[in-house]
């Protein structure tokens, strides 16, 4: 959606305003870095001191990160989500995988019986460069390749809560995928994900649950205490 400009009083509130309606509508997704203080005060036309006051509420609310030297980054889908990945950052990572796995476990049983075709096409996709990068031992594209393939699992679940929590808990999925990766030796065989895959195809949620909850099992026992 377009940023209208801003002419009336209380011109933080309607920044701050404007620039969550961006992070709500999809505009600026998790991950995204938004545009400069200079271009944002251009397109609201207001000051750039509104807009760094704006812009650092939102990050105390958890909803941007701003990086010194390289911009200022949406961190989070809702406050919620912010408060979430601060804890999750504070966590052992035993507990962040007991958390992912509660998730994912659910997300597996609701997958198997909503899935639609277009799913199964991202999962299948997400599992052929998986196994193909663990082949040639590209450590990089598996752990973004195993990343795709647990979102997409979740994605097809379509429920909207489910995908926006998980996607509140990316980046700490994304870093115990990469610990478990780089932790294992190389002659090890990566976890396999087939049978949640095939389970998910057949429609056949228990199997899902179980299937996941092995996987998960595994990691666990891989994390230590």
């Amino acid at each position: 959606m377009p940023l209208a400009s801003t002419r009336r009083t209380g011109l933080v509130d309607q920044v701050i305003s404007q620039l969550r309606a961006q992070i709500d509508s999809g505009e600026w997704e998790v991950g995204d870095r938004i545009p400069t203080e200079s271009e944002l005060s251009d397109q609201l036309e207001v000051g750039r001191n509104t807009v760094r006051e704006a812009v650092r509420a939102l990050a105390h609310a958890g909803l941007l990160e701003i990086r010194q030297g390289a911009g200022t980054f949406v961190r989070a889908s809702s406050e919620l989500g912010g408060a979430l990945r601060r804890r999750l950052e504070q966590s052992r990572l035993r507990e962040n995988l007991e958390v992912r796995r509660a998730l994912e476990m659910e997300a597996a049983r609701l997958a198997a019986l909503r899935h639609t075709d277009e799913d199964l096409t991202f999962i299948d996709r997400a599992m052929a460069l998986r196994e193909s990068a663990w082949r040639e031992r590209d450590m990089p594209a598996f752990v973004e390749a195993d990343f795709t393939f647990h979102r997409a699992v979740v994605n097809a679940t379509h429920n909207s809560l489910l995908i926006e929590l998980y996607d509140d808990i990316a980046q700490v999925v994304y870093e115990s995928i990469a610990h478990t990766a780089y932790e294992q030796p190389e002659e090890d065989e990566s976890i396999d994900h087939s049978g949640l895959a095939e389970a998910i195809r057949a429609g056949d949620p228990q199997r899902a649950l179980r299937e996941a909850a092995c996987y998960l099992d595994e990691l666990l026992s891989l994390a230590g205490e």
